[in-house]
């Protein structure tokens, strides 16, 4: 049974609230798990199984997916799929607890991310420490952007940052809002991040954290204002050896600034 199918046979009512957008294009859906290079030696984590249409594509190349969906009446479809669905928030898991029964050498995270969680999921990947080595994911257009942008546009934020400090942020390509059902306001398009293989050198990552945060608090203001509650003259010390002023924006620093300025803090 295919998703129109499912949707057709049990009356499925889709729920705004989950964010539900189902993806219809095969095309699509054998790009996504053919970008990201599954073999049987890599345990797939999907977030957001719908109606299985990405978990059949998965479990072509490898037999350990584990999914989660937090909508239960998608069960009847999903439980048809020799996967391992779990129907729970994946915001509340224990994620390390639920993969270490598999045996693996790479752990991947491919998904059709609901757009409305889509950043809580990014950091939690992120925070738990699940060292993962590959997310190949769609999301919105404009969050794809933010990913991968760049100092001095208007995209670029503490996300940005945080992301690019950790991976390497390729887009893919962009999928068009009208192959889902029920059709989205906006386009989405498939990034992939990959691992970096050497971090920059953070001395203290909490403080490294914190800072970008804080320096991206009200992102209009210079960093001075935002970092108020800092050794500023540190800052200025770092910004001034290279070549920037106290009148800076985060928005104008790169990646190697915080390093530094964060590495200085400490």
């Amino acid at each position: 049974m295919n998703q129109k199918e499912f949707i057709t046979n049990y009356d499925f009512k889709f729920k705004k609230k989950f964010g539900q957008n189902f993806l219809t294009d095969d095309n699509i859906l054998n790009n996504i798990v053919k970008s990201a290079d599954v073999d049987r030696d890599t345990l797939v984590i999907e977030i957001g199984c719908g109606a299985g249409a990405l978990t059949k594509k998965i479990i072509e190349y490898t037999d350990m997916v584990i999914g989660y969906e937090i909508d239960e009446t998608l069960k009847p479809i999903l439980n048809t799929i020799n996967a391992n669905i779990i129907f729970d928030d994946f915001l509340k898991r224990d994620i390390k607890e639920d993969i270490k029964k598999y045996n693996y050498k790479k752990l991947y995270v491919i998904a059709n991310l609901p757009y409305y969680i889509t950043t809580p999921i990014i950091n939690k990947i992120i925070t738990d420490n699940l060292n993962v080595d590959k997310i190949v994911v769609m999301v919105q257009k404009e969050v794809g952007d933010r990913f991968s942008a760049k100092p001095n546009t208007k995209e670029y934020n503490s996300l940005t940052v945080f992301i690019n400090y950790y991976f390497n942020v390729n887009k893919l390509f962009v999928v068009s809002k009208n192959v889902f059902i029920p059709k989205p306001n906006v386009d989405s398009i498939v990034i992939c991040l990959n691992k970096k293989e050497e971090k920059l050198n953070v001395i203290n990552e909490e403080l490294f954290f914190k800072l970008i945060r804080d320096s991206f608090t009200q992102k209009r203001k210079t960093l001075k204002n935002n970092l108020k509650n800092y050794n500023f003259n540190i800052i200025s010390e770092v910004l001034k050896e290279n070549n920037y002023n106290d009148d800076v924006r985060a928005e104008s620093l790169p990646l190697e600034m915080f390093v530094k300025i964060s590495n200085r803090l400490s």
